[in-house]
């Protein structure tokens, strides 16, 4: 797989919100008294779920575009993604100008696939393996000489993720600990540089599917693991733990919680009811962490990330 070469510093995420807070929005912290009893500790949200694109995955695809030069731009830009930073990259290409090429497996989910078709994304399917995403993204850039975009092995992109921990810190007081999913690591890592960066005795933690622990298993044994097959609900948990983020989690995080199906159906519907809020399931497996690991959170302050709210509720 192709990365960018350096991981990021925190100074290239504090640049990034400098340089994107015009175009983001800077999302809310709610709390909800019903799943800090549930849990035994105060929670704040951090509702990326209200992000443009309905992800976290703006900021990232937002930082890229914003440093691409004029001649960059004109060739426009490509990348692979289920759906969130296919949205992301495809609208904040849009706001330049540029051109967008995204690779989609076939099997994405149809609300996702006409979000990225209405930013104006052009749109190439491919099969559901990583192989084929990046052979088809390959091909798309040899032949159009677009700028690749990687939904989270680029530099660029996780500086802007960590934007998010970034507001967060600055906008609550006393966090003792912070939890992000993990999937590619883009998010956590970005979080990662930003917690070690600003508030180095806080704890920080990714939360993933028991179905899909590739990053759980990295970090156990040292050396980057295999993606799992995609089967898991979380679907945008469903991609390979990054080069680049592998190397940021290995130095600055404290430890990655796994979860059931089970308990990430029961985290979304528990979010949904009694916070209000609509999020997919990928933004509730740090709740289901936090519930089932309860004992290890109670007395702390803890700051949960909810990364997005792209799920296709039934009508009627």
């Amino acid at each position: 797989m192709d990365s960018r070469q350096a991981p990021p510093s925190f100074d290239d995420v504090r640049a990034a919100l400098q340089r994107i807070s015009r175009h983001v929005h800077r999302t809310p912290v709610v709390t909800c008294a019903t799943l800090d009893a549930l849990v035994g500790t105060p929670l704040f949200f951090k509702c990326e779920n209200l992000q443009k694109v309905g992800a976290f995955k703006y900021r990232g695809a937002s930082n890229a575009i914003w440093k691409l030069s004029d001649d960059q731009l004109a060739r426009g830009v490509a990348t692979h993604s289920s759906g969130n930073h296919a949205q992301a990259l495809a609208l904040a290409a849009r706001q330049r100008g540029a051109k967008a090429w995204i690779v989609m497996p076939s099997t994405s989910l149809a609300g996702k696939v006409a979000a990225v078709e209405g930013y104006g994304g052009q749109i190439v399917f491919c099969e559901n393996t990583l192989e084929a995403r990046d052979s088809e993204l390959k091909r798309i850039v040899d032949e159009t000489g677009a700028e690749e975009v990687h939904p989270y092995d680029d530099d660029r992109v996780i500086a802007g993720q960590g934007t998010v921990a970034l507001e967060l810190l600055e906008d609550v007081d006393e966090l003792d600990a912070l939890i992000t999913p993990v999937g590619g690591g883009g998010l956590l890592s970005g979080s990662a540089l930003t917690v070690r960066a600003l508030r180095p005795q806080m704890e920080i933690y990714g939360a993933e599917p028991e179905l899909a622990d590739d990053a759980f298993e990295s970090l156990k044994t040292g050396k980057r693991q295999a993606p799992r097959p995609p089967v898991t609900v979380a679907d945008g948990l469903r991609t390979a733990l990054g080069v680049l983020p592998f190397e940021i989690l290995k130095r600055d995080v404290d430890d990655i919680l796994l979860v059931s199906e089970e308990e990430i159906v029961a985290a979304m519907h528990l979010i949904w009811e009694r916070a209000k809020l609509v999020v997919e399931p990928s933004a509730a497996v740090p709740l289901a962490a936090l519930l089932r690991y309860s004992d290890s959170f109670r007395g702390k302050r803890v700051g949960v990330v909810l990364s997005g709210g792209n799920v296709e509720l039934p009508r009627g």
